[in-house]
C-alpha cells in the first residue's frame, strides 16, 4: 500500500491569494512581545489547540522533534521563576557584554521576571535531539533546531490569533528547565513562552519593523518582472 495520499488544495485566483496574505500580514503586524500579563485564566483547550497548530510545522524526516510542556501549576511556575532569575541575574552581572546590554536597554529588560508567575501558563518548548525506542535504541532526529524553530513561530502566530500574548524568553543556560520538568536526556530546552492576556496597563516599546526592501532580495527574469509591474498598475 502506498504511503502517499493525494494533495489537491484549491488554487486561488491571484487577487484572492494576495488578499489572504495581506490580511494575515496585517493581523500579525499587530503582534507584540508582552512582559506585563494579567493573571486571568486561559482555558487549557486554547493552549492545546495552539500546540496542535504548531505541530503542523514541517520537520526533518517528519520526526516532529518538539515537546511543548505546558505549566499552570503555581508551585512549578515559582520554581521556574526562581531558577530563571538566578541565571538571568548572573548573565546581567557578569556574562553579558556591555554591547548586548546596550542593545537591550531600549526594551527595558532586566533580570527580574515576575511574569513567570503572573501569566496563567508557561509553555516550555524542548528540542528532541534523539529519542529512545521501546527496544532501547537511540533514534536520531534531523534538522532539529530548524524544525523546532518553525514550530515555535507557528505557535506564536496561533496564540496571537487566539487573542493571547506571549514572549520568547530564553534564559541561558536553560538546563534547569529540563531538571524541573523532568525531561529526558535527549531533550534540550529551547524557548520558554509565558502565555496569557496582556495586563490592563500593559505597555510595549514603540518599535518599527524593517521595510520589505531591507528583508527581501529578489532574483527574477526581466520579462517576469515587467509582467508583474504591468499587472499591478
Amino acid at each position: 500500500m502506498s504511503a502517499f495520499i493525494p494533495y489537491r488544495p484549491p488554487r486561488l485566483a491571484p487577487a484572492d491569494s494576495l488578499a489572504r496574505v495581506e490580511a494575515l500580514r496585517d493581523e500579525l503586524d499587530t503582534r507584540r512581545s508582552v512582559r506585563s500579563f494579567s493573571p486571568d485564566p486561559v482555558d487549557r483547550s486554547v493552549i492545546a489547540r495552539a500546540i496542535e497548530a504548531a505541530s503542523t510545522a514541517p520537520s526533518g524526516a517528519h520526526r516532529q522533534p518538539w515537546r511543548f510542556v505546558a505549566v499552570s501549576s503555581a508551585a512549578v511556575k515559582r520554581q521556574i521563576r526562581v531558577a530563571a532569575e538566578a541565571e538571568e541575574k548572573r548573565s546581567y552581572e557578569s556574562r553579558m557584554p556591555q554591547e548586548w546590554k546596550d542593545a537591550l536597554a531600549p526594551l527595558g529588560t532586566g533580570w527580574e521576571k515576575p511574569y513567570l508567575e503572573i501569566a496563567p501558563w508557561i509553555v516550555v518548548v524542548f528540542a528532541e535531539n534523539y529519542r529512545v525506542t521501546a527496544e532501547g535504541e537511540r533514534q536520531k532526529n534531523y534538522y532539529v533546531k530548524e524544525s523546532v524553530g518553525i514550530a515555535c513561530g507557528m505557535f506564536v502566530a496561533a496564540l496571537h490569533r487566539a487573542g493571547l500574548a506571549t514572549l520568547t524568553h530564553t534564559p541561558s543556560p536553560m538546563k534547569f528547565l529540563g531538571e524541573i520538568l523532568g525531561r529526558p536526556a535527549g531533550e534540550q530546552a529551547m524557548i520558554l513562552f509565558p502565555v496569557g492576556y496582556p495586563a490592563d496597563d500593559a505597555e510595549v516599546p514603540a518599535l518599527t519593523r524593517k521595510p520589505l526592501e531591507e528583508v527581501a532580495v529578489w532574483f527574477e527574469d526581466q520579462d517576469q518582472n515587467q509582467d508583474q509591474n504591468s499587472s499591478s498598475r
